[in-house]
């Protein structure tokens, strides 16, 4: 719920005031864990959970705190198992498998940014760290559009999506391999271009350090990389690329 929400819960009586003032502070420290609520005032972007390495009973108490504050709760990189015991206690959060992604909250992807991203997408292997992209920027308020599979092994795929492509104001390229897609799109598009290496490839590949040298060596002008597989940090600068043409002020 919003501070607006949370005073009327108060005047009601459905919220007590040491509980409103909990959910007010900008940090909550669960122990294990000290939850940052005044991101998003800081930066435009709440914390989101990292679910790797994090127990089902860790995820359900960052969830609930997180929804308790912001009315929405998303983890990144669970797995099924992990999201099914999750869900024994939280009933209402979705998990989408390709993706990985564990989410509850009324609309959470609800578009609130001016502008356009398109996920350019290599290959089907590729898909899990593009769907990450674009389902996290859907999170964050932008409108996605999609090109899968249009790798360069097969360019007539991309140039028949062309046209989708140039309409975006942002585009974020995945790809593995070697990791060419971004250069080739960098240099057919105007938009800035987010390059995602992912560690899809042949022993060669390097876990995707092959394709982060490629991308960070390319020829292709205005492409910017993030780390390998790293699809929820290529969500989080598309955000502050369109967020930010709307605003002139630095962050409170």
């Amino acid at each position: 719920m919003d501070v607006r929400q949370l005073l009327e819960a108060v005047r009601a009586g459905t919220t007590s005031p040491v509980e409103a003032e909990s959910l007010l502070a900008r940090e909550a420290d669960l122990g294990f864990a000290v939850l940052d609520h005044h991101r998003a005032a800081r930066t435009g972007l709440g914390e989101v959970v990292y679910g790797e390495g994090k127990t089902a009973e860790q995820l359900v108490a960052l969830l609930r705190n997180l929804r308790a504050r912001s009315g929405k709760a998303l983890a990144t990189r669970v797995d099924a198992e992990k999201a099914a015991r999750v869900q024994q206690a939280l009933p209402d959060a979705v998990y989408e498998a390709v993706p990985r992604l564990l989410y509850a909250g009324d609309d959470p992807f609800a578009a609130t940014v001016p502008g356009r991203v398109c996920v350019v997408c290599a290959g089907t292997s590729d898909l899990p760290v593009a769907e990450e992209a674009a389902r996290c920027a859907e999170w964050f308020g932008l409108t996605v559009d999609r090109a899968n599979d249009v790798g360069v092994a097969g360019l007539h795929r991309l140039l028949a999506r062309l046209e989708s492509v140039r309409k975006a104001d942002v585009v974020i390229a995945v790809a593995g391999m070697e990791g060419a897609l971004p250069s080739v799109v960098g240099g057919l598009v105007r938009a800035p271009v987010i390059a995602v290496p992912t560690s899809i490839g042949y022993g060669a590949n390097l876990g995707g350090l092959t394709a982060l040298l490629a991308i960070v060596n390319a020829c292709s002008g205005g492409v910017a990389a993030v780390n390998i597989d790293n699809g929820f940090g290529a969500a989080q600068v598309a955000y502050r690329i369109l967020a930010s043409r709307g605003s002139s002020s630095g962050s409170p």
